[in-house]
């Protein structure tokens, strides 16, 4: 019997195409496969197609999902994608599948015998407990130019799920959040809606020198954090349990306390 293996881009918009590309084969859906990247090793009597991502075949699947599942299982599948895992797009691609098999197709995330449904519903929860970790301790700096900078290193691409946090909470501010990892920046003017912009991109790349102001408030507020401390009552795990280590690099109190790095 043979396989199919479609190669999307790590994207949302190149596995929906791979899933909108996988029901225009017409064939049994045990046959097809998608694939995240580019395999490493080839499997013999297997067809490999390369999926390029199309903004109409993206939309239609993203109509689909929200129209049959519902909002919640749309956001549920937007998360798992935005995972870090490779077997994210043939998880979410047999999601759907198993999902036009149910009787009541709004109950998708809540099936969780199926072990694709389940596999999603694991991405989906990481990805998300990561970006709400992020909107906890996300730390901004003041440029010199005025605007807001900070930093992050997320295992997931979770920008996406933290800048809208920011957005409506800081409407009046320049700010940019900087994804380090995948080397992406989102990027907030002023009283307008913001956008993604790629490391290669100079528009994306602001000056980091700190203001004056905030170097002196960055000094006074890593001084109170480790001298209002009760020494007695430290607790080290306790801490790497409510503040994982890996969040600590980027936040303003653990800069310039060697003992708390990694």
């Amino acid at each position: 019997m043979e396989e199919y293996y479609l190669s999307c881009e790590d994207s949302l918009e190149g596995v929906f195409t791979g899933i909108y590309d996988a029901y225009l084969k017409k064939k049994p859906h045990e046959q097809i496969h998608i694939c995240v990247g580019e395999e490493e090793n080839y499997r013999l009597f297997a067809v490999y197609e390369t999926c390029l991502p199309d903004a109409k075949k993206t939309a239609s699947v993203a109509r689909t999902i929200v129209r049959e599942f519902g909002q919640e299982a749309y956001l549920s599948i937007c998360r798992a994608l935005a995972s870090r895992e490779m077997d994210k797009g043939e998880a979410v691609y047999k999601a759907v599948v198993a999902g036009f098999a149910m009787k009541n197709k709004k109950e998708l995330m809540g099936n969780l015998s199926n072990p694709y449904i389940h596999r999603v519903f694991e991405m989906a929860r990481f990805t998300a407990n990561e970006a709400h970790y992020h909107v906890e301790f996300l730390r901004f700096k003041e440029l010199e130019n005025g605007i807001l900078y900070a930093v992050i290193g997320p295992k997931n691409n979770v920008l996406t799920f933290i800048v809208p946090h920011f957005a409506d909470r800081l409407p009046l501010e320049n700010f940019v959040i900087h994804d380090e990892k995948r080397d992406i920046y989102a990027v907030h003017p002023a009283k307008k809606d913001w956008y993604l912009v790629c490391g290669d991109e100079e528009t994306g790349r602001p000056e980091r020198r700190c203001s004056d102001g905030e170097r002196k408030y960055s000094e006074l507020f890593s001084c109170f954090f480790h001298t209002i401390a009760i020494k007695e009552r430290e607790s080290y795990g306790l801490q790497r349990n409510m503040l994982p280590i890996r969040y600590r690099e980027y936040m303003t109190e653990f800069q310039e306390n060697e003992k708390y790095k990694k």
